[in-house]
Parts: C-alpha cells; structure tokens; sequence
C-alpha cells in the first residue's frame, strides 16, 4: 500500500539544538510549518500534546485553514475532557478540515506531566481509562441513536452527537506504547499502533506482540515507525553532521544527568542504545541516550538513499506510516521533501510492483 510519510507541528520552532525563540504561540509559525510540509509532499503533522503547551485543537484549525491537502494527527490523552464531548469536538475539526483528521490516543507516560493538569492515576489505569474511553468515542461517532454506557471510570445516559465525523464511519485512530498494559488497551481500538526506532528485530518482535492482541478482536493493525533522520549528500558528511548534533545537545545539557525515562518505550530506546550505538544499517542510539529518550530520539544517519533503504526496511515490516522529524525541523522538513521522501515513495511503490 502507498507509504504515508508523516511530519511535526508545532506553535514555535525549537529542538534539541534549536532553542525556543518568539512567542510560545505563533500563528505564523503554525502555518509556516504547514504550508512547508505540505509542499515537501509529507501526507500529515503530528500535532503533539504537553501539560503547558498550547491547544492542539485550535493549532489544528488554524493548519487546516492554510492548506488544501495536508492532513493531521491531533495528540490526545483521555482523562482531562468527557469521551463525549471529545468525540464532538473532534468530529466538528474533522468537518472543517473536509476529513484530514486523525488522533492520537496518548494514555501518558510521565506521572509529574499528568500531575501538571491534577492527574495523579498510575500506569495501568491510565491504560485501563483509555481502553474504556476509546470505546465511548467511538460510540459516540457511530451510534444511530442515544446510547448509555457504564464503565469504571465514565457514566454515560443517553449520549448522543448531533455532528458526524466527515470519515466515515470515523476518523482513524492512531496509538502508541510500549507496555503490556499500552498493547491490552490499544489492540480493541487502534487503527494504526505507532513505534518508536527500535532495531529492526525488535520491532518485529513488537509488531508481533500488538498483531496477536488485536486478532483476538478481529483486528487488524496498520503501524508507524517513528525516526529522526540525519540526511546530507553522502553517508561521511551525515556522520559528520550527526556528530555535530551530538555535540550540541550535550553542550546544552552540560552538567546536567539526563532524565531517565518514566514511560516503557523510552526505556526500550535505552535498552537499545545499551546493546550498541549503531543498529542494522545506520540506526544511531547516542542522541537517544543524550537527552534521556523522552520520546522518539533514535536517529538513522546517512545519504538519502541509505536513510530512504532503511525507512523501506521498517515499510517491509509493516510500518506503512513513517513518522520523520529533524533535528533543525523546518530546513529539515524542506530537506526531506527534495530528498529523502521523494526515494521512500519511489522504492515502495517499486516494492509493491513486485
């Protein structure tokens, strides 16, 4: 099937190496950001979700009304708004984006960034809470009439929304995590489970882990892998530049420990980068280890036809979503719309000819 190559907005531009500058929010910047992904021919952004950040949903409205084709991935933790009224307010973005919506189920993986927004529940029943959310949203979008629900955490009487989502029957529904409870929770659900970049054998592994799980609900899966590719034009200046890198998020972080990861997956990252610091073909671990591995931190280093044969490898496994965020995000962005993205659809297209 066609690859789907998905990108990263936000209402400032910063990273690692790319200290915040401006206004934490920036109308300009969002569509900025969305009109330059939608010309480097990336499919959809990845709108994410912190306890001090700006309102995803409102970022999305303001993307959607600057381009015509790019589509959004709206991260949402359940627990901080009723499943039913999520369930309209994400139907009402997916009707004024003419069907571009998807979200991001994110049960959270940081307990003091749940406290931040006076949520104190532990791992397995955040997991637990989303499991049973993600079923009234969805009943909430495809329900003929009023419906009642009543579970552990949500009590519904006579529910009902008035506005459809524009994707019928409603729009996909992507998630992510590395834990038992993550796959337990997810597999009734998800559309498309989301991964982090691990080495290709465990991801494999992992794969197989959330395809057993949700054939037991007659479920199918799709996956995204997610990446932070390092891209010049040959394989020596991409390590030249990955090492600058490196050395720039370690100047920042001077004298500083880095956070060990509180959520399961960044702990695999570790994991990982324990094992070695260079994986199959150019899948590095150091920048994961650098800032801790809060979140997608493993980078694949080279030319674009080393970097686009091993996104192609993660597409052989079943990743027909690949997640690509730079390290300098918006000439990384344009960088990968010349380059790198042009050669990942070339050699799947090739592929699926086969």
């Amino acid at each position: 099937m066609p690859v789907e190559m998905i990108g990263w907005i936000a209402p400032q531009v910063s990273s690692e190496i790319v200290p915040p500058s401006g206004p934490i929010f920036s109308a300009d910047v969002v569509a900025e950001t969305a009109r330059i992904h939608e010309e480097a021919d990336f499919d959809r952004v990845l709108i994410g979700y912190f306890s001090t950040a700006p309102d995803g949903f409102m970022v999305g409205a303001h993307a959607a009304s600057v381009t015509t084709s790019l589509q959004f991935l709206l991260a949402h933790r359940p627990g901080f708004v009723a499943p039913t009224v999520a369930a309209r307010k994400l139907a009402t973005l997916d009707q004024l984006s003419n069907g571009r919506l998807a979200i991001h189920l994110i049960a959270g993986g940081s307990d003091a960034d749940q406290a931040r927004d006076g949520d104190h529940t532990d791992h397995g029943t955040r997991y637990r809470r989303t499991d049973e959310y993600t079923q009234v949203l969805r009943q909430t979008w495809t329900s003929d009439g009023p419906f009642d629900h009543k579970g552990e955490f949500y009590e519904v009487r006579k529910g009902q929304s008035d506005i459809p989502c524009h994707q019928q029957p409603h729009i996909p529904i992507y998630g992510g995590g590395g834990s038992d409870a993550a796959i337990e929770a997810l597999a009734p659900h998800v559309d498309v489970f989301m991964l982090w970049g691990e080495p290709l054998a465990d991801t494999d592994a992992f794969m197989g882990r959330v395809r057993a799980a949700s054939a037991a609900y007659g479920r199918t899966p799709t996956f995204s892998l997610s990446t932070r590719p390092i891209v010049a034009p040959t394989d020596d200046l991409a390590w030249e530049r990955a090492h600058e890198i490196l050395d720039q998020v370690e100047g920042r972080l001077k004298g500083r420990t880095p956070r060990q990861p509180d959520n399961i997956g960044g702990k695999r990252l570790l994991a990982s980068a324990a094992a070695g610091d260079l994986h199959d073909s150019c899948l590095w671990t150091k920048l994961a280890v650098a800032t801790g591995a809060p979140g997608n931190s493993t980078a694949l280093v080279g030319s674009p036809e080393t970097v686009s044969d091993a996104l192609v490898e993660y597409y052989k496994l079943g990743a027909t979503s690949l997640l690509i965020r730079g390290y300098d995000p918006l000439p990384d962005a344009e960088l990968y719309g010349q380059e790198l993205i042009p050669l990942v659809r070339q050699k799947v297209a090739a592929l699926d000819n086969q």
